[in-house]
């Protein structure tokens, strides 16, 4: 039928309306919008660097989420962030990225969850950790290789964590490069709800 619309007007059979009576006109956000507003929204940073002094020496920065049994809440994974870098000759450095289910984490530090909605004095009930150790164990969920510089996955709420589970994620930046100084850095955000 030519001359036709794919979406109709009001006059043809098959009408489309927003029928969004809360706000008008209709609004589109992301879910982690709300869950700032709610207050559960968090974030946890971490990183670590190294020189490079004879061979090749690796900066890893691993990050471990645990939902406690009984916790009563279930972590929405909404970005992972990280980046790899150096104090110079960046051409000869190469660095991965790995999500792993489960796993643990060697010789671990507690990383304090940040509320992403400053006004709020609101605590994650989840327990975070670091290490500067790569992760045992576990199955891996995504591992990607890494130029220098940095990344960001958005995983919108699609990675959950139900109580009694944990995620870890790890960011590995390497070189050979004598006297070069290496960083790996990595930010998990998540919501709770």
């Amino acid at each position: 039928m030519p001359n036709h619309n794919v979406f109709n007007d009001n006059e043809q059979p098959l009408f489309v309306e927003m029928t969004n009576t809360f706000r008008s006109p209709d609004i589109t956000a992301p879910p982690e919008l709300d869950a700032s507003e709610s207050a559960v929204l968090y974030s946890a940073n971490a990183s670590a660097s190294a020189t490079v002094v004879l061979s090749l020496i690796s900066a890893i920065i691993s990050v471990r989420i645990n939902n406690p049994a009984g916790s009563g809440r279930t972590v929405y994974i909404s970005r992972i962030t990280g980046s790899i870098g150096g104090s110079s000759l960046l051409s000869a450095m190469s660095g991965a990225f790995t999500i792993v289910r489960g796993g643990t984490l060697t010789s671990p530090a507690a990383l304090p969850p940040v509320n992403n909605n400053l006004a709020s004095a609101a605590a994650s009930s989840m327990t975070v950790q670091s290490s500067t150790a790569a992760i045992s164990g576990g199955t891996v969920l995504n591992s990607y290789q890494m130029a220098p510089g940095s990344f960001s996955q958005a995983f919108t709420g699609s990675i959950i964590v139900p109580p009694g589970s944990s995620l870890s994620a790890s960011v590995t930046s390497s070189s050979s490069a004598v006297g070069l100084v290496i960083t790996s850095a990595l930010s998990l955000t998540w919501w709770e709800s």
